[in-house]
């Protein structure tokens, strides 16, 4: 099965949470362990965690504990999901390594998640943010050299947007 989601390419964190977007409807990938399977090939966590039905519990509690801390700024259950693992500091050949320890392998794309999270509001915390097309659910990181991208794509929700206030003008 092909990843059927109209936005990919986020950072882990930001791609969980666009497991769910709007299209004839709401749309969920993570409904059932297919789609889990679908998800974790595309975020290249496949050969790194079981496409099961424990991971897929996992994975949905970090998603929900993701979106809480996004927005809401809740961050309760977040720590909740990051107390499954830690980051392990190695020197290598090749130098400084950090390598994530997770006692559990199906909390490893979720705890994977949660920790990129960090890492982007460590970042730029204010470039976190959720398509402002009205209908859209879908998030991005805004990445524009000014930080005054709106839209998850220019092409959909940004056109769209200005065609109707266009048309509104219009009429």
């Amino acid at each position: 099965m092909l990843d059927p989601r109209p936005h990919v390419g986020e950072p882990l964190a930001l791609d969980l949470l666009n497991t769910r977007w709007i299209e004839n409807g709401p749309q969920d990938l993570l409904t059932d362990v297919a789609g889990l399977r679908v998800w974790l090939t595309t975020a290249g966590l496949a050969d790194r965690a079981p496409a099961d039905g424990q991971t897929l519990a996992a994975v949905l509690t970090a998603r929900s504990a993701i979106y809480d801390t996004v927005r809401h700024g809740a961050h309760r259950a977040l720590n909740e999901v990051l107390e499954h693992g830690r980051i392990k500091r190695r020197l290598t050949d090749d130098g400084p390594v950090d390598l994530p320890d997770v006692t559990d392998p199906v909390w490893l794309p979720g705890w994977l998640a949660a920790e990129n999270l960090l890492q982007l509001i460590a970042k730029a915390p204010d470039r976190i943010r959720q398509c402002a097309h009205p209908d859209c659910v879908l998030f991005f990181y805004d990445t524009s050299k000014n930080g005054t991208r709106r839209w998850h794509s220019m092409a959909t929700c940004g056109n769209r947007t200005k065609a109707a206030r266009h048309y509104a003008k219009k009429v």
